[in-house]
């Protein structure tokens, strides 16, 4: 099923001087550099080839500082540069490389999401393919959901072929995701450019072929397109009723569409003499619509109707002549009224929607050219960033009040040097816990560093145990739950701020895997 916008019908011969628009656009988008994706795969390549390791925490080498305003430390394999103002304050303590996924993306990864449950992984790039990887223990409850409603049908409409049981068994130690992608969707004719996943696992895809795909994780086949006038640089589902989805393309103007009906319900147009739309996302829990444009503007307008409600300009406030630099991504903050603004002039700014003041701004990480965005961690204590000098950043959002005058600036970052190219996409998992007591109950070693952590697991565990009846339904009856509910909400939250998970992905496709573990032992008896 396609769907056309009604301005975007007619269409007109391609000659030299779109093609030379196209380039720029390219350019514009992305820098100067782009990578070359092969037309052929390398037969001696193993597709979805997958490797992991546990990294021990170590000591500095030799306790001395850098050269310049960073002091250099090595966790095995995993570099971390410090800032001289985050010295000391190791919030990555003890962090792990704990999968590598290589071999399977061609050219780079322009764009990663992670479901809500955040067992699923979407990712996507330059060689058009929009690929899902799962959680080993998750596989088996995808794949019946699958089965079910592909009950009858020929599986023919699958591109490719799924993991097998031995590369999703639970006790394998080739990582938590499965080493070959779950699903692998195939019907975009050019770069994919970002992601957006539903509560009920549906997936959108847009490309810079002008198209916005509909796909769900139980299906092969493509649900719906629907068609633009230009590149779709952003979407996003609506947080309250996944039943539409705002799209920004670089016609200018951004759009509501409402699925069922596979129409627009509304649409506005960006004012000013660069109306490309660079980013766009919700915000205030739907209630507002945020987009970014190529010469630095951050302007909301209000859901219902896409009004126009105000615009903040995203540049230096030092000198006012001083421009404004690409928006390359808009982040709502989990449980605060404000938004995180990524821009090319190498600055991550806080904004606080209720007065649009400034907060604080965030520097560190390198992106003067890239599709660069920054994100929250599932709790907003810490944000997270690619680089194009080929690392991860991370800061805390509050930055402790002994290593800075300045709430308002925040210069205390720690970054991981992980990859030979530069990091395109970074984002925390939303649900780390899935992943840390996956990764924690397999490995004998982070048992022994962590008995607090793996005594709160079982507990976990037992206390399910028991509230299973003999045919293994959960008995939802108050008085037979072996904790309380109060308990139980505190093991959740505990368990939770054990650590962090987090994926980078890079220029040349390498997708890896870090986990942050923390030592918090509980304060309570269960």
């Amino acid at each position: 099923m396609e769907v056309e916008d009604e301005k975007g019908s007619g269409s007109t011969a391609v000659d030299a001087v779109k093609v030379r628009h196209i380039n720029l656009k390219l350019k514009q988008l992305f820098g100067k550099r782009l990578p070359t994706v092969p037309r052929q795969l390398e037969t001696s390549e193993q597709p979805g080839s997958a490797r992991s390791s546990f990294m021990r925490p170590e000591s500095s080498q030799d306790g001395t500082d850098s050269p310049g305003e960073e002091s250099v430390y090595v966790k095995s394999e995993v570099k971390i540069r410090a800032s001289k103002s985050s010295k000391g304050t190791g919030f990555l303590e003890s962090l792990h490389l704990v999968q590598e996924l290589t071999g399977t993306h061609k050219g780079a990864v322009w764009a990663m999401k992670f479901s809500h449950c955040g067992r699923l992984l979407a990712t996507a790039g330059q060689d058009r393919l929009l690929r899902v990887w799962i959680l080993r223990d998750a596989f088996d409850y995808f794949n019946g959901m699958r089965t079910k409603y592909n009950r009858g049908e020929s599986n023919s409409s699958w591109p490719q072929r799924s993991p097998s049981d031995e590369e999703c068994s639970p006790g394998s130690n080739e990582g938590p995701f499965c080493s070959r992608p779950f699903c692998v969707y195939e019907g975009h004719s050019a770069d994919l450019l970002d992601i957006s996943w539903s509560r009920n696992y549906f997936v959108l895809s847009s490309s810079m072929d002008k198209t916005v795909r509909l796909w769900h994780i139980s299906r092969g086949e493509c649900l719906c397109c629907f068609k633009h006038i230009d590149f779709v640089t952003a979407i996003c589902f609506h947080p309250k009723d996944d039943r539409f989805f705002l799209s920004g393309s670089l016609d200018g103007k951004l759009r509501l569409w409402n699925i069922p009906e596979k129409r627009v319900t509304h649409w506005n147009e960006v004012d000013g003499a660069s109306k490309l739309i660079t980013a766009a996302n919700f915000c205030l829990k739907g209630r507002m619509a945020a987009v970014g444009t190529y010469d630095g503007r951050c302007i909301l307008y209000t859901t219902d109707q896409l009004k126009y409600y105000t615009q903040i300009d995203v540049r230096s406030t030092r000198r006012s002549s001083a421009k404004g630099r690409k928006v390359t991504g808009i982040e709502s903050m989990p449980g605060h009224d404000k938004i995180l603004v990524s821009s090319n002039d190498s600055r991550i700014r806080l904004y606080d929607l209720r007065d649009l003041s400034l907060v604080c701004k965030y520097k560190g990480a390198v992106n003067n050219s890239s599709q660069i965005k920054a994100s929250f961690n599932h709790s907003g204590r810490f944000l997270l960033c690619g680089s194009e000098d080929r690392c991860v950043y991370v800061w805390p959002t509050q930055p402790p009040q002994s290593f800075t005058s300045r709430r308002d600036k925040n210069n205390c970052w720690e970054a991981v040097k992980a990859h030979d190219a530069v990091v395109t996409s970074a984002i925390f998992a939303p649900n780390p816990s899935a992943m840390i007591a996956q990764l924690v109950q397999k490995d004998p070693a982070l048992q022994r560093e962590f008995p607090e952590m793996c005594q709160m697991l079982a507990a976990e565990a037992s206390s399910k145990e028991r509230d299973q009846d003999k045919n293994g339904h959960v008995m939802t009856d108050s008085g037979s739950s072996s904790l309380t509910k109060r308990k139980k909400s505190y093991l959740k939250l505990k368990t939770d701020d054990w650590g962090d998970v987090f994926v980078s992905a890079d220029f040349n496709g390498a997708i890896k895997v870090f986990v942050n573990l923390q030592r918090r032992p509980p304060d309570v008896e269960l």
